[in-house]
C-alpha cells in the first residue's frame, strides 16, 4: 500500500460513492454472517452454548475477510503487478463510506428544507435505527448530526487508519467486524451472549479511531467555525457519558463544534432509551446544522487522508 493507492481510493469514493450495481465486499460479508450465524444457531449453540458460538462467527468472519482479501492480492501480484494495484485501489475503494454517508445526511437536509417533516423522518430511518416517524424537526436533525458524527469514526477515520496501517486485507477485516456488530452486537435476549464477542471487538478496534476522529473534529471545528475549544470541552466533559465506549467521543465533539446537544430520549421498537445528553445549547438544533455537520465530516476525512498519507511516506 503506497499514498498514492491511498489518495486514488478516496478520490474514487468522493465521486462515486457506493453505487449499487457494483460489486461489494461488505454485502457479501453481510450475506456470509447470515449464513453462518443461521448454520451455529443450529448446531453449534447446542454443543459450545451461545457465547461460543458467536465468537466461532467472530472468528470465522474476520479470519476470512483478511484471508481471502490478503490472497487475491497477492495471486493478483504473480499474475500481473499492474492488476494488484488495481485490486488494492478496488478494496480499499470499498471500505471508504464518505461520500455515502454526506448524500444520505444531504438527502435529510434537502427534505427538511422543503418542509416536508414526512420524507425526511422516513429518509432518516435509512441511516439510524431509532424510530423516526414521531421525531419533530430538532429531533430528526440531532439524530442526521449524531450519526454523521459517529460514522465519520466508523465509515471514513478507522478504514483510512487501518488502511495505513496494514494495507486492505486489514481495513477489510475491520468492516468484517463493523458489519458484524451491526447485525448481531445488541443487547437483546437473542443476541446478548450470542453477540458479545463482535460487540465487545468492535469496541477494541474503534477505541483509537473514534479518539482520532473526536480530535479531528475539534481542529475541524477551529478551522470552519473557530469553536474548536468548545469542541475540545464537550469532547472531554460528555464523550464518555454515552453507553459506548467510543460512539460518544465523535458525538460530543460535533456537539461542540455545533452549538447544540444531541443524544437524549431515542424510542427503538416501541421503547424509549434514556441517552444522555452531550453538548451545550447554544442554539436550537435546526436543518442548517446539518450542512456544518457534513461539512465538518469532509474536513475530518482530508485532515485524516493527509495524516495517514504521511504515514504512509514515513513508513516506506
Amino acid at each position: 500500500m503506497n499514498p498514492w493507492h491511498l489518495i486514488v481510493s478516496f478520490g474514487l469514493d468522493l465521486a462515486f460513492g457506493d453505487p449499487g450495481w457494483l460489486p461489494h465486499p461488505v454485502r457479501l460479508i453481510g450475506r456470509a454472517v447470515t449464513v453462518l450465524e443461521k448454520m451455529l444457531r443450529r448446531w453449534g449453540v447446542q454443543r459450545i452454548g451461545e457465547r461460543g458460538a458467536g465468537m466461532m462467527l467472530t472468528g470465522a468472519v474476520v479470519l476470512s475477510s483478511y484471508g481471502i482479501t490478503w490472497l487475491m492480492i497477492f495471486l493478483a501480484g504473480k499474475i500481473q503487478p499492474g492488476m494488484q494495484g488495481v485490486l488494492i485501489v478496488y478494496f480499499s475503494y470499498t471500505v471508504l463510506a464518505a461520500r455515502s454517508l454526506g448524500d444520505e445526511a444531504l438527502g435529510v437536509f434537502d427534505r427538511l428544507r422543503q418542509s416536508d417533516l414526512v420524507s425526511a423522518r422516513r429518509r432518516l430511518s435509512r441511516i439510524v435505527g431509532r424510530e423516526t416517524d414521531q421525531l419533530p424537526v430538532s429531533g430528526v436533525v440531532r439524530a442526521t448530526v449524531e450519526t454523521v458524527a459517529e460514522n465519520s469514526s466508523d465509515g471514513i477515520v478507522a478504514p483510512l487508519f487501518y488502511l495505513a496501517l496494514g494495507g486492505p486485507p486489514l481495513a477489510m477485516a475491520y468492516k468484517a467486524i463493523n458489519t458484524l456488530d451491526s447485525m448481531v452486537g445488541y443487547r437483546t435476549p437473542r443476541y446478548r451472549d450470542f453477540g458479545w464477542a463482535s460487540a465487545r471487538l468492535d469496541d477494541l478496534a474503534n477505541y483509537l479511531p473514534a479518539r482520532m476522529t473526536g480530535f479531528l473534529m475539534v481542529l475541524g471545528a477551529g478551522l470552519l467555525f473557530g469553536r474548536a475549544r468548545s469542541a475540545w470541552r464537550m469532547m472531554f466533559r460528555d464523550g464518555r457519558k454515552h453507553d459506548s465506549p467510543n460512539a460518544g467521543i465523535p458525538e460530543a465533539a460535533a456537539a461542540g463544534a455545533l452549538g447544540i446537544r444531541l443524544g437524549g430520549p431515542s424510542r427503538y421498537a416501541g421503547w424509549v432509551k434514556e441517552k444522555p445528553w452531550l453538548g451545550q445549547a447554544v442554539r436550537e438544533a435546526e436543518p442548517g446544522h446539518i450542512r456544518q455537520a457534513i461539512r465538518l465530516m469532509w474536513t475530518v476525512s482530508v485532515l485524516m487522508l493527509i495524516l495517514c498519507s504521511m504515514m504512509l511516506v514515513v513508513w516506506r
